[in-house]
């Protein structure tokens, strides 16, 4: 393919064979973006790009570095569409169902893809946990890979033979652009709570990157005279204010929820097992059970269920398919080695995520609610005395412990989750190896312990961005392991 076929009738004809963000990824007759980032602009890995062998060079000011050039207002504008015309417009084929929201991304993408391959849809995943292209899963960077990565995946997707994908857009993806040039089947919004201010510095700037997904604006921030609704589908959940507005603005829009909504959740019962209850639909009522409990993962529930309906997917086919699908890793995961209690680990790591993970284990609990958490270091600051203060009101007993410090002190991070007095149920413990054995020490029968905060991760963050092996699945069977040991 030639620059021009890329770029546009203005860039000259220079054949094309591979194309990178990063110096390190260029060989001979590659393109190559010079994306400016938050530590590192690529402009100044340029020179290294050309010597590298790159063909021409996509920039925002003129290098001169003896190789042609395409200036641009915004490198990562172009760099989407850009791949999506090399990769040769995948998801123009391919069935994307973009999945985005502060909680319940990951399960909601997880349940969407467990649906249509229910239909016979070979399905593809892309999110927090993992990918899977033809099958076969893959490790997984960042929630919402970069847009060169995102198109050449969906390139191999369709051809080890999917025919959809679902994947969690992250809020980050979409005010960076990553995800311009995907064509959306379906689109969905699962709520709005904080998280990421620290990047999005306003609630309604952070609504406003989300809305991205279901709003093609040709300015940034958007403007009401400069936007268009994107095609496809749009499904959002009605029982969050963010969801309601996001729903009157598109005009358009099929709803979800537990109060209000087009699929809508009624008799909600709760046991062991999971969830049952009767859902609303456009098309009369359908029973759905699932082995995810909570009223959370009943939005999420809803909100796969109309998007299958509206990707065809047969009612009674998504209700059978709903019932079987397992947990997804580190969302409300049960540790079982024998003891009395309950362990359960998930990803909570917002106010609202928490609340929620909370209630629906006070709901299986017979004695007392324990819960273990931290916060990230380097980001959202404003959060943490929201989920002290949450753990608080809602456990029995509480230890506070570090997550991903990163570079910051884990002690400082205690100490503004805690936020002054700390009440007599509530316990600090920085090291959360140890934190971890002292909240299933302290439990007993009829006990439930929630361990928060990091469910999949296999590993803790600090500073210099090194990273140590951590799984709190996995320690939390070896503490488990210990106690039984010890009689």
């Amino acid at each position: 393919m030639t620059l021009r076929e890329l770029m546009g009738s203005g860039a000259p004809e220079v054949q094309i064979t591979g194309l990178a963000y990063s110096s390190r990824s260029v060989s001979e007759g590659t393109l190559f973006f010079c994306v400016p980032g938050f530590t590192s602009d690529g402009h100044d890995f340029a020179r290294d790009a050309v010597e590298r062998g790159a063909a021409a060079l996509v920039c925002e000011r003129p290098l001169d570095l003896g190789v042609p050039e395409v200036v641009v207002e915004d490198v990562r504008a172009a760099m989407g569409p850009g791949a999506a015309r090399f990769y040769r417009d995948p998801s123009s084929e391919l069935r994307v169902v973009g999945i985005t929201g502060t909680n319940g991304k990951t399960t909601t993408a997880f349940l969407v893809r467990e649906l249509l391959e229910a239909a016979g849809v070979q399905t593809g995943l892309l999110g927090t946990v993992k990918q899977v292209v033809g099958g076969t899963e893959e490790a997984v960077e960042r929630t919402t890979p970069e847009a060169i990565d995102l198109q050449a995946t969906f390139r191999r997707m369709l051809e080890a033979g999917d025919s959809a994908c679902a994947m969690e857009v992250s809020s980050h993806a979409l005010a960076m652009g990553r995800t311009s040039g995907i064509h959306f089947t379906a689109k969905v919004f699962t709520n709005l709570t904080q998280d990421h201010l620290d990047f999005h510095k306003t609630m309604d700037a952070y609504y406003l990157a989300k809305r991205r997904l279901f709003v093609k604006d040709r300015a940034w921030p958007p403007s009401a005279s400069d936007e268009a609704p994107e095609p496809g589908s749009a499904v959002v959940n009605a029982d969050d204010p963010y969801g309601r507005r996001l729903a009157r603005e598109l005009g358009r829009a099929v709803t979800f929820g537990i109060e209000a909504g087009d699929y809508r959740a009624r008799d909600v019962r709760f046991d062991v097992s999971g969830a049952r209850f009767t859902a609303e639909t456009p098309d009369g009522p359908v029973e759905l059970s699932s082995r995810l409990p909570g009223l959370f993962n009943v939005q999420n529930v809803l909100a796969a269920f109309a998007t299958a309906r509206t990707m065809q997917v047969e009612a009674n086919t998504a209700a059978a398919a709903l019932a079987q699908a397992a947990r997804v890793p580190g969302r409300f995961e049960p540790v079982e080695a024998g003891q009395p209690f309950g362990v359960l680990v998930d990803y909570a790591h917002t106010p609202d995520s928490l609340e929620n993970v909370l209630r629906a284990a006070r709901d299986l609990t017979e004695g007392r609610l324990h819960v273990l958490f931290g916060a990230g270091g380097d980001r959202d600051r404003g959060k943490r005395p929201l989920m002290g203060e949450v753990a608080t009101r809602l456990a029995d007993r509480v230890i506070v412990t570090s997550d991903n410090p990163r570079s910051e002190d884990p002690e400082a991070i205690v100490d503004e989750i805690v936020a002054g007095p700390i009440a007599p149920h509530v316990e600090r413990c920085v090291d959360r190896r140890r934190a971890i054995a002292l909240a299933l020490e302290g439990a007993e029968a009829g006990d439930v312990v929630v361990i928060a905060g990091k469910g999949h991760e296999q590993g803790q963050e600090f500073e210099d961005g090194r990273k140590e092996p951590f799984d709190d699945v996995a320690l939390a069977r070896e503490a488990l392991r210990a106690l039984e040991q010890r009689g």
